[in-house]
């Protein structure tokens, strides 16, 4: 899904809050994303008649302020009749292309500071992130964070662009994944839509830089060198560079010393494994966004043994309140138990990707290539969507690998499929038990 979509997706729930319903259906709905031009969201709509209702007020209007929620960037929008694509085409010839840029991943509205759960094994971090936020040092400059696996550095570096767009609103903020930037990078190589100087105008031309899994420059000699000139570039102006990796800058395998020793050169915070205290506090929140009100006790169950993941501890409370919706049962450590049991089974350990895809595929009964392709056909995009949910699900992979694995998506992509079947299944129970059925076949219960 590109970028443009994936912003779109997230304005519509804005959007739709303001509009009647009669409106949102009759004039919101046909619209489609096709491209971001400069600080503008391009929509085609079928016909002048819904090109013109868009393009006046209220709902124009009303478009505008959905996406500055969305993405303070993209302020405006353009909307074309889409039999009319050579007007559109004209557009595109009229930008120069030095100004026509790349964009990083959609900054995801619910990490900020006041959702993240502070303990001892994190509180240092996120004190560090804070004054970068407030912009109460200079010497964190860059700040790299690390630490493993699903303990919180994107929700950090999240927290930091969300901040910033609401109490420094003149400061321009832009965060990517290292997969983004090396994409993008290459991208500008090939003669593509973005330049090389439109490449290094999106990455240079802002106030705060915010990299995540930047583990990933591992044996990218080329993304390397641009990298380094990015982040000398910013920091010789004087602009903050904020990183994060799940590991220190001297574990990076085959990265340049030069790199190394710049990543070095500001504030290194690690991110501990949280405490069990920590963990009960992460998970009694988690349970607050379901509206769901689970006792200390089953909270302190599923926080104890050895499993620190926080997203894996998360994984686990939404599968015990999805349990209890199924069954109609109320949530009890014996409950919890039995649907954890259920939810691992006994061969999860040997799952595969290709498994989840297969079986995924067959349930839906479309095939596999529509599936991991790029139709946006309702009948192909669920299923991918809930083929995502689940891999995240049953197995610890990298979201990048994830994305790979899923015809080549991005990481913000897979993110926003998560989330969405995560968010769904709480209030839609036929999907809830297509999940559970699916699941049942992967675990062969």
């Amino acid at each position: 899904m590109e970028s443009y979509e994936i912003l779109w997706k997230t304005t519509l729930p804005e959007l739709e809050k303001t509009v009647t319903s009669i409106s949102y259906e009759t004039f919101v709905t046909p619209l489609i994303p096709v491209d971001i031009v400069g600080n503008k969201l391009v929509l085609l709509a079928q016909g002048k008649i819904l090109v013109e209702s868009a393009k006046k007020d209220p709902l124009a209007n009303n478009i505008r302020e959905a996406l500055k929620k969305s993405n303070a960037d993209i302020d405006d929008f353009i909307v074309y009749d889409a039999k009319n694509r050579e007007e559109y085409l004209k557009l595109l010839e009229a930008v120069p292309p030095e100004n026509v840029v790349a964009h990083g991943s959609v900054v995801n509205p619910k990490f900020t500071f006041e959702s993240f759960v502070v303990g001892p094994s994190n509180e240092f971090v996120f004190a560090a992130a804070k004054a970068v936020a407030e912009k109460q040092v200079d010497a964190y400059n860059p700040l790299f964070i690390y630490g493993g696996t699903g303990l919180g550095k994107t929700h950090i570096l999240n927290a930091i662009a969300n901040y910033v767009k609401v109490h420094r609103p003149s400061v321009t903020v832009l965060y990517a994944t290292c997969e983004q930037f090396t994409n993008q990078m290459v991208e500008s190589l090939s003669k593509g839509k973005l330049t090389p100087e439109g490449f290094r105008k999106t990455f240079r031309n802002v106030d705060i830089l915010l990299i995540d899994d930047v583990q990933f420059l591992s044996k990218k000699k080329q993304t390397q060198e641009e990298f380094f000139h990015t982040f000398n570039e910013l920091v010789m102006q004087n602009k903050q560079v904020v990183l994060a990796s799940d590991r220190p800058p001297k574990e990076i395998e085959v990265l340049e010393e030069r790199l190394r020793s710049r990543f070095e050169g500001g504030l290194l915070a690690d991110v501990q494994p949280p405490d069990l205290e920590t963990r009960i506090a992460i998970l009694r929140k988690k349970s607050e966004e379901q509206k769901c009100l689970v006792d200390f006790n089953v909270l302190s169950y599923i926080a104890q043994g050895d499993d620190v993941d926080i997203r894996a501890l998360n994984g686990k409370l939404t599968k015990v309140i999805l349990a209890s919706k199924l069954h109609e049962r109320p949530i009890t450590v014996e409950f919890a138990k039995e649907a954890l049991k259920e939810a691992a089974g006994s061969n999860v350990e040997d799952l595969q990707v290709e498994d989840i895809i297969n079986c995924v595929s067959n349930f839906y009964k479309i095939n596999k290539s529509d599936m991991l392709g790029k139709k946006k056909n309702k009948e192909f995009v669920e299923p991918r969507q809930v083929c995502v949910y689940l891999i995240t699900e049953l197995m610890s992979l990298p979201l990048a690998t994830i994305g790979q694995k899923m015809g080549g998506r991005d990481y913000s992509t897979i993110i926003y499929s998560r989330d969405k079947i995560a968010d769904e299944i709480k209030t839609d129970n036929k999907l809830a038990v297509e999940i559970n059925d699916i699941r049942k076949m992967l675990l062969k219960q």
